[in-house]
């Protein structure tokens, strides 16, 4: 099995000292079951939900031959809460946003197995009311488009590790205890479940 992990920094895992995210924490512990399973990161820092469209496609094709057990996971949607350049309005609004990702996962689901993670907390109050907006839109468009999804905004918010980590940190990232805990909760996901323990 071979799976891409699409999104942004909080999928690249930045701010953790491990440098594994909550994505390499979920396949270290694949493998380590005996799962025999490859992982791309791809998270890109500062990406929207414009930047996954226009290049998930062309990284998955280069890494996910015809062959091969492909899988496909995404997360992302932060980075368009965040306010624009000028510092008015945000980078991405809240309906292109949600027309990105319609057009990235009916396109993943269509070729792939695929799986969605929800967008963080930054820590900042006005943008996490629009996170967590965001994030409600994400999960109403997932389940019509029959993709699973896992709501990872008030997992974070009500975190103590994340908190601590991200006021210790750059104001916006954990290190590794936040990741651990998001790590946890992905692993214990049904959905991922069944890819882990289903047949090798």
């Amino acid at each position: 099995m071979r799976i891409c992990f699409f999104g942004d920094s909080f999928v690249n895992g930045t701010g953790d000292d491990a440098c594994l995210g909550w994505s390499g924490r979920a396949c270290a512990a694949a493998r380590h079951a005996g799962r025999d399973l490859t992982c791309y990161n791809l998270g890109i820092r500062g990406d929207t939900t414009a930047h996954v469209l226009q290049r998930w496609h062309r990284e998955a094709e280069a890494r996910l031959l015809p062959e091969h057990d492909g899988r496909l996971v995404f997360s992302f949607g932060a980075n368009d809460c965040c306010p624009g350049a000028d510092g008015a309005g945000v980078r991405v609004a809240p309906g292109q946003a949600l027309a990105n990702a319609e057009a990235i996962l009916k396109a993943a689901r269509a070729s792939r197995l695929t799986l969605m993670v929800g967008p963080a907390s930054v820590g900042d109050a006005a943008t996490d009311r629009r996170i967590a907006e965001l994030s409600a839109e994400f999960a109403t468009l997932c389940a019509g488009l029959d993709v699973p999804y896992l709501e990872l905004f008030s997992l974070v918010a009500a975190s103590p590790v994340w908190s601590r980590e991200v006021a210790q940190g750059d104001g916006a990232h954990p290190n590794k205890g936040g990741y651990e805990h998001v790590a946890e909760a992905f692993m214990r996901w049904p959905p991922w479940r069944r890819w882990i323990e289903g047949p090798a």
